[in-house]
């Protein structure tokens, strides 16, 4: 918008600021009525509607608002709106500064061009210096054609920044439209990436190249909507029917998150018993250890007021990942989920959990290892995909936390995955068992056949002699006391007590400090 004075002296202050606040109400009614139209008309907000619901009421300070394009040719000197189809700036979530961007689809449909670059580049530094979550509300259709190869450094910019921000400050992508090629590296950069069903998707590759290359005929939302990226990628932390609910559980997650890599999460006052009894664990579990149950309803018997947030509820079912507040402070929990796969560990299980391990550690939230495990899942698909590699990220993650570390034996812990769900040996600080626990190198049965196989197959009886062999190695070296005996259980608790010793536990080790050999990075299982 251009005023023109019509006067030869030079304009007042006050003719300027009537000016800019004409242009300004120019900006935020943004393009013509129609595009909003239009957006509607998909189901998809403006990206200021979104950013209103993300942050508090009035406290959204934009910036560079005035930013325009400089490109010429293709058209595009004659269509230089203001902002450039990203809107920037910072505000607060629940009194706390939060940083935020979000693509304008009715601006040359969201694309990133340079200005538009610039302008992400300098709120995410800004994010980053100020020690403040970054949050983008991703709708853009990718790279910006008619800028060429400037536009594709811009992406470069923003990718090298996410870099630099991981494990300094919470980053999270909300997908609420398109983001396809190059830009969806942005958004796997980040540590949660959320998504809304029918309006989002994310490929690298579109449906009609997919075609052309692999003659596979598929859908945009068939080959990258949220609901693929919740359930089969493991890409997206969740997905959502709608943008409201959405970006309410992204206000959730905030609440429950440090802003930058040298605070704590933030604490709430207790409102829920620290010594609570957990009786209702005693009906949840059964003695059994081939029974399934759901860890989920562990979790919210022991979380203050039952309030967890889970990360990738739908990917990776057979363990759970979730964020939850024991005594008023945060804490990570990681948990063997038996009512999927009866908890074994995978390839995408151990990928899942390692990911949520290295977050917590970088942003100082204590971790919880509830452990219900009968072993790695055998297969020749899973080991000629790598379930070496891809369980050795898991146990990494473990050894390289130095945040407080408590674990807890429910069950069954055998072999292998026993050590690399957090214990002793590889660091837990403290770890505790209930009266139930099996902890071995396998269970009874196949050991005995392993150990006894000659002696079995020698004997007049070979089932009877089998069932008193398994019953001795379970009296042996299976007993609710062997590990406890060895030091390797710190005590055998009464599971009504499960949530008063975790608390105890986690203020006991709220002041630890660990270091670490001095070194530039490790070089983790990829």
């Amino acid at each position: 918008m251009t005023i023109i004075h019509e006067r030869s002296q030079e304009p007042t202050i006050e003719e300027r600021l009537a000016e800019l606040q004409l242009i300004r109400e120019g900006v935020r009614q943004g393009p013509d009525p129609a595009a909003t139209e239009r957006q509607h008309a998909k189901g998809k907000l403006t990206a200021r509607e979104r950013i209103d619901l993300l942050l508090d009421a009035d406290s959204f300070q934009e910036i560079e608002p005035l930013r325009r394009h400089r490109a010429s040719g293709f058209g595009m000197e004659d269509r230089r709106p203001h902002t450039d189809g990203v809107i920037s700036g910072w505000g607060t979530v629940y009194g706390r500064t939060v940083f935020v961007y979000a693509h304008d689809f009715r601006i040359f449909g969201g694309a990133l061009g340079e200005a538009h670059a610039q302008k992400i580049h300098k709120v995410m530094d800004l994010a980053i210096e100020a020690g403040a979550p970054l949050v983008s509300l991703n709708d853009g259709a990718g790279a910006r054609i008619q800028e060429g190869v400037t536009a594709l450094a811009g992406y470069g910019g923003i990718f090298r920044r996410n870099t630099s921000a991981s494990g300094v400050i919470p980053q999270i992508s909300v997908m609420l439209g398109p983001c396809a090629g190059g830009a969806a590296y942005s958004p796997a950069l980040t540590d949660f990436v959320f998504m809304v069903r029918d309006i989002a998707q994310m490929f690298i590759t579109g449906p009609d190249v997919v075609q052309a290359v692999t003659g596979e005929e598929i859908s945009h939302i068939g080959l990258g909507g949220g609901d693929v990226h919740a359930r089969l990628s493991g890409v997206a932390t969740d997905v959502y029917d709608d943008e409201e609910s959405c970006l309410e559980d992204v206000r959730y997650l905030l609440s429950l998150l440090p802003s930058n890599n040298r605070e704590l999460p933030p604490a709430v006052p207790l409102a829920d018993p620290p010594d609570r009894r957990t009786d209702a664990l005693l009906d949840l579990v059964p003695t059994d250890p081939s029974r399934p149950y759901d860890m989920r309803q562990v979790i919210t018997e022991i979380a203050d007021d039952g309030e967890l947030f889970e990360v990738q509820p739908e990917w990776a079912t057979n363990i759970v990942c979730a964020l939850v507040r024991l005594g008023g402070q945060v804490a990570g929990v990681v948990a063997n989920q038996p009512l999927s796969m009866a908890g074994v560990l995978d390839i995408h299980a151990s990928e899942k959990a390692a990911r949520f391990v290295q977050f917590c550690d970088a942003f100082n939230i204590p971790l919880v290892t509830l452990v219900d495990v009968p072993g790695f899942l055998p297969g020749v698909d899973q080991e000629h995909n790598g379930i070496i590699r891809h369980g050795a990220k898991l146990l990494y993650a473990y050894c390289n936390a130095t945040v407080p570390r408590v674990s807890l034996v429910l069950r069954k812990a055998y072999g292998g995955a026993y050590i690399v769900m957090d214990s002793r040996s590889i660091g837990a600080d403290l770890s505790f068992a209930w009266p139930t626990n099996e902890i071995a190198v396998m269970g009874a049965e196949a050991a005995a056949n392993v150990i006894f196989r000659k002696q079995i197959a020698a004997a007049a009886d070979p089932d009877a002699t089998r069932d008193r062999l398994v019953k001795e190695y379970k009296a042996e070296l299976m007993h609710p006391y062997y590990a406890a005996e060895r030091g390797l259980v710190d005590d055998i608790i009464d599971p009504s007590e499960t949530r008063t010793v975790l608390i105890r536990s986690l203020e006991m080790l709220r002041a630890k400090h660990a270091t670490m050999p001095s070194r530039k990075h490790g070089n983790q299982p990829q």
